[in-house]
């Protein structure tokens, strides 16, 4: 086995895909309401939101670690619906040499889309497991931010 390696996980979810795309490029704090299961805080550090260059710092919960990242909007892509961030600092870099994600999402009505999010990732040795715990999270946190979105629209 490599020290290299790249994971998908897809998840189809009842919601528009630009409003589920919106709040990964532009609200990702939200998550602290949406999943705070998971996430314990996110700060921009530096930019905007949702635009390239964009470092932001997040604490999460992961294996029931307290865990810290910073990220940088690593590229957009508003036609197909796609975020790519790369973790440059934290807690997962003790790990791995390396670590991006890329958020993609895929429409397939008013209220229906795929969510895809591919890991890229480099580890340190060959004792690094595959960071399994991380999909998994991230599963359950699409899924809280389904029904945050749901439930919100039928509010309006």
């Amino acid at each position: 086995m490599g020290l290299s390696g790249k994971k998908d996980v897809q998840v189809d979810i009842r919601c528009n895909r630009d409003v589920v795309y919106g709040l990964f490029k532009h609200r990702l704090n939200d998550l602290l309401y949406i999943a705070p299961q998971y996430y314990l805080g996110c700060e921009l550090q530096e930019g905007e939101w949702g635009t390239v260059g964009a470092i932001f710092i997040q604490n999460y919960l992961l294996d029931g670690k307290k865990q810290f990242c910073k990220k940088c909007l690593e590229a957009l892509d508003e036609v197909n619906r796609s975020i790519t961030y790369k973790v440059c600092d934290g807690d997962l870099l003790k790990a791995y040499k390396s670590f991006k994600e890329h958020l993609r999402f895929d429409g397939k009505g008013d209220n229906n889309c795929t969510f895809t999010w591919t890991l890229e990732y480099e580890k340190m040795n060959e004792d690094v497991p595959d960071p399994d715990s991380v999909f998994e999270a991230v599963q359950s946190i699409i899924k809280y931010a389904e029904t945050h979105i749901v439930e919100s629209a039928q509010d309006k």
